[in-house]
């Protein structure tokens, strides 16, 4: 099962790293917070994947942990808020929409690894808020950027912020601030859902042993 495991990472890397390819030409797409936890969960799932086929150490349980929350918030968001992808717009590979493999496929993969890979009863309380630490980072990120680089995109029309529910240029700072309210208590709720979960399954991995 070590080998599932180790094959199976790698594959969510793979996505992860195939679902953000186009960024790599088009820099303004990194403005996504998608595409930075995308890939960050790339870096994860390739470290660990490698560990799991070479006896090495893992990462972290803090990151590996953190990274499950965003893979699950980032599911969350393009399951129930996104509108269906565009395959005359959104790059394919193998016929996939390269949107779907990392908002979708790799996320809900990610959660598999959590849910049966990973060893659990790992996750301190104070884990809940210091995952939270990147998202005020982001935020901050996306707004000097836009008051930085007014048109610089990669919205519509050369709009600098990545999502409509953070424009503050269109929402102003009273809806600006109350939508990230709203934003922070789901993130809380995700945090503290998976530090449950995690508390609540085995202590050891339910397929495989790293």
């Amino acid at each position: 099962m070590r080998f599932i495991a180790g094959v199976w990472r790698l594959a969510i890397a793979a996505l992860c790293f195939v679902g953000t390819y186009e960024a790599w030409t088009i820099p303004n797409r990194w403005v996504y917070f998608t595409f930075q936890t995308g890939f960050m969960l790339g870096i994860v799932m390739l470290w660990s994947g490698a560990a799991s086929l070479l006896k090495g150490i893992q990462p972290p349980a803090w990151l590996k942990g953190c990274l499950t929350v965003y893979a699950i918030i980032t599911a969350l968001v393009a399951f129930l808020l996104m509108p269906p992808d565009d395959p005359h717009y959104v790059p394919q590979v193998l016929g996939i929409m390269t949107n779907t493999m990392l908002h979708r496929i790799a996320p809900v993969m990610a959660v598999v690894d959590f849910l049966l890979f990973d060893p659990h009863r790992r996750f301190k309380p104070s884990y809940v808020l210091s995952w939270m630490g990147y998202f005020p980072i982001y935020l901050a990120f996306v707004v000097i950027r836009a008051q930085l680089w007014p048109h610089s995109g990669p919205s519509v029309g050369g709009n600098p912020y990545p999502y409509t529910f953070i424009d503050l240029g269109q929402l102003g700072w009273s809806q600006f601030i109350v939508n990230i309210v709203g934003l922070v208590i789901g993130f809380l709720l995700v945090a503290l859902a998976v530090f449950l979960i995690d508390r609540i399954l085995p202590e050891k991995s339910l397929l495989c042993s790293q």
